[in-house]
C-alpha cells in the first residue's frame, strides 16, 4: 500500500513538472520580442540639365488645333445641333496652325521632341522605350491655351522656333473615307531650336541622350508630314561644335 502511494506521488509529480514545462514554453513563445527598425536606403537621383541645339534639315510644318475646330468637335460629342460649315479661310487657317509665344515669336510643343526620341529607341541598341520615357524630359516655355469646354486656360510647354518667319503652305490631303481636301498650314524654313533636357544621369548619359535626339531627327522627325508618318518634313540634327559656336556668336 505504501509502495502504491509513493508510485502515485511520483506519477503526479511527473505530470505537474510536464505541465509547468509546457506552460513555460507557451509563455515564452507568446512574449513579443523587441522589434528592430530596418532602414530603407533610397539612392538619390542625379538630375542634370543640358542644353541641346537642334538644326532643321527640312521644313517644320505646324498644325495646332484651332479653337474653332475644338468647339466643333466638342459640339458633336455633346450632341448639339450642327451648324452649316463656314467658308474656308486660308489665311485664318494658316494663323490658327501656329503656336504663338508670350512676348512674340512662335514655338512648338516640347513633348514632340521627347516623343520622337523615345520612338527612335527602336534604332538604338541598349535603350528601351520604357527606360527612355523615365530618364529625361524636355523643358520649354509655358503657354496658356484656352479649352473648348469653358475657356479656362491650360498650360502647355513649347520650345522656341528660331529662324525665318512662318510662311503659308498648301497641301492636298485625304481625310475620313479618302475624301480629298486642301489644307493651309504654316511652316518654318530654315529653323533651329534650343532644347533644354532635364535628365537622370544614373539612367542615361549625356552621350546616350544626344544620340537618341540625333537619331530622332533623322528617322522620326517632328510636326506634320514627318518620316514617322511617311513624310519628309520635320527633319533635324543635333548641332556640331562648330555649328553651336556659330549660333552662340550670332546670338551674342
Amino acid at each position: 500500500r505504501t509502495v502504491n502511494l509513493i508510485s502515485c506521488s511520483r506519477v503526479i509529480d511527473g505530470i505537474i513538472q510536464k505541465g509547468q514545462a509546457q506552460m513555460a514554453k507557451t509563455t515564452k513563445s507568446t512574449v513579443k520580442q523587441p522589434t528592430q527598425d530596418i532602414g530603407i536606403k533610397i539612392s538619390p537621383l542625379e538630375v542634370k540639365v543640358m542644353p541641346v541645339l537642334i538644326i532643321g534639315d527640312a521644313p517644320l510644318i505646324c498644325h495646332a488645333w484651332s479653337q474653332k475646330a475644338k468647339l466643333a468637335m466638342l459640339a458633336k460629342q455633346l450632341k448639339q445641333a450642327a451648324t452649316g460649315r463656314e467658308a474656308k479661310d486660308p489665311v485664318q487657317d494658316f494663323k490658327d496652325s501656329l503656336y504663338p509665344l508670350v512676348g512674340g515669336g512662335y514655338g512648338f510643343p516640347s513633348v514632340a521632341v521627347k516623343a520622337a526620341a523615345v520612338t527612335a529607341c527602336t534604332s538604338v541598341e541598349g535603350i528601351t522605350k520604357v527606360a527612355a520615357r523615365q530618364a529625361f524630359h524636355i523643358l520649354g516655355e509655358s503657354v496658356e491655351i484656352p479649352t473648348a469646354f469653358d475657356g479656362r486656360l491650360m498650360r502647355q510647354d513649347m520650345i522656341r522656333i528660331i529662324g525665318a518667319e512662318p510662311e503659308m503652305r498648301e497641301d492636298m490631303v485625304r481625310v475620313g473615307m479618302g475624301t480629298a481636301d486642301i489644307r493651309y498650314r504654316s511652316q518654318f524654313w530654315p529653323w533651329r531650336a534650343k532644347v533644354i533636357v532635364r535628365y537622370n544621369r544614373r539612367a542615361l548619359s549625356e552621350e546616350q541622350i544626344i544620340n537618341l535626339i540625333n537619331n530622332a531627327g533623322f528617322g522620326v522627325g517632328i510636326g506634320e508630314w514627318r518620316p514617322e508618318k511617311d513624310g519628309q518634313a520635320g527633319l533635324f540634327h543635333v548641332a556640331t561644335s562648330d555649328e553651336a559656336r556659330q549660333f552662340l556668336k550670332k546670338a551674342a
